[in-house]
């Protein structure tokens, strides 16, 4: 495990003090700044136009802790799951989903995730730390590489949607925001950036204190506390009251996106009464949409997914009461790369 100081760390203002410390010229520090954050070196031996020696230097006192593409997966209909391995033998999962309009980049902000929500394969798993910023942008730099080649197309959008949660990770997480929409760096506007949580309340409220610019989606999936608790542990101390007032609060201070996530569950939440309950809700909170989702099973879990006529009549239903409503169909289900499916499962690699 690498234990000397993260060269990513680093501002360019300190690297140029660094190379002056060593008796080197300060473009040299131009140089490495651009092969970490434009050209995503994962080796100082890939930085090309620095000498062997300088190279060597940099080898001795830095670690480059990035994450390396392990296995990727392929699924049926064109979407891209890739096992990341981290520097220090962890593997995590991303996804890049293509469609005609956009190609996203869905990625994970933890190592597993604490939060246990009763349909998700990833709160099945233990959490064994959160990512550092870098790890996090490694993941959109490499599924973002893997768009160009495969799809001849940039990454268009980027979903915090993958293992974790990611306020759990707050400092991390809006970090590499902060290098993902750097003009020194993939540039890309926060505009399309989605930052997806279970709920935690006190965290939505700093993210509008920090006047964050990128969109927030709440993965709500039960529009009553009492069917929110079985499914989703984080309710009992993030009721949904708690939740909608943070929301306000968010959207008064950034004034940006906030979509509603709902899993469809048979015979649990997907009742005409269900959809009057999360009508009230949407009624309360500033937000633009709800998608409605498809559920993925998953092992170990009971849950079943309705059937498409049952689907159809609850979002018909919140149609006919102005509710701007998206049903979203899932991607990479025969990889286990949808929704609530990530967990470091192998089926056949490319």
């Amino acid at each position: 495990m690498a234990t000397s100081r993260n060269i990513r760390e680093l501002t360019l203002p300190d690297l140029k003090e660094y190379f002056e410390s060593i008796g080197d010229k300060k473009f040299r520090a131009i140089q490495a700044y651009e092969w970490l954050w434009k050209k995503n070196a994962r080796d100082f031996n890939e930085m090309s136009n620095l000498s062997l020696e300088l190279r060597n230097k940099l080898t001795a006192d830095f670690s480059l802790n990035a994450i390396k593409v392990d296995v990727t997966q392929i699924s049926d209909d064109g979407t891209l799951k890739s096992r990341f391995r981290t520097f220090d033998n962890h593997l995590i999962e991303g996804v890049l989903i293509p469609t005609e309009k956009r190609n996203t980049a869905c990625v994970s902000s933890q190592i597993g995730c604490s939060l246990t929500c009763k349909f998700c394969a990833t709160g099945k798993m233990d959490r064994k730390r959160n990512l550092h910023f870098e790890e996090i942008y490694d993941q959109v730099a490499l599924l973002n590489e893997q768009s160009e080649k495969t799809y001849q197309k940039k990454l268009s959008n980027i979903v915090y949607m993958g293992m974790g949660e990611p306020l759990l990770n707050y400092k991390n997480v809006l970090k590499s925001i902060d290098r993902i929409t750097a003009s020194d760096s993939m540039n890309i506007s926060p505009k399309r950036i989605t930052v997806s949580t279970a709920g935690v309340a006190k965290m939505i409220k700093q993210l509008g204190d920090d006047q964050v610019r990128f969109n927030l989606a709440l993965s709500l999936h039960a529009p009553t506390d009492k069917k929110r608790d079985e499914i989703m542990p984080i309710n009992e101390s993030n009721t949904i009251d708690l939740l909608i007032e943070a929301l306000n609060y968010f959207y008064d201070k950034t004034k940006n996106d906030i979509t509603l996530e709902y899993i469809l569950f048979k015979d649990k939440n997907d009742s005409i009464e269900d959809a009057d309950n999360l009508i009230k809700i949407y009624r309360k909170v500033p937000t633009h949409l709800i998608n409605v989702i498809e559920y993925n099973p998953i092992f170990g879990a009971t849950f079943i997914k309705p059937e498409e006529e049952k689907t159809q009549a609850f979002t018909d239903h919140l149609a006919q009461h102005r509710v701007n409503v998206r049903v979203r169909r899932s991607r990479g289900k025969d990889i286990d790369a949808a929704c609530g499916q990530l967990a470091n499962k192998d089926k056949v690699v490319s």
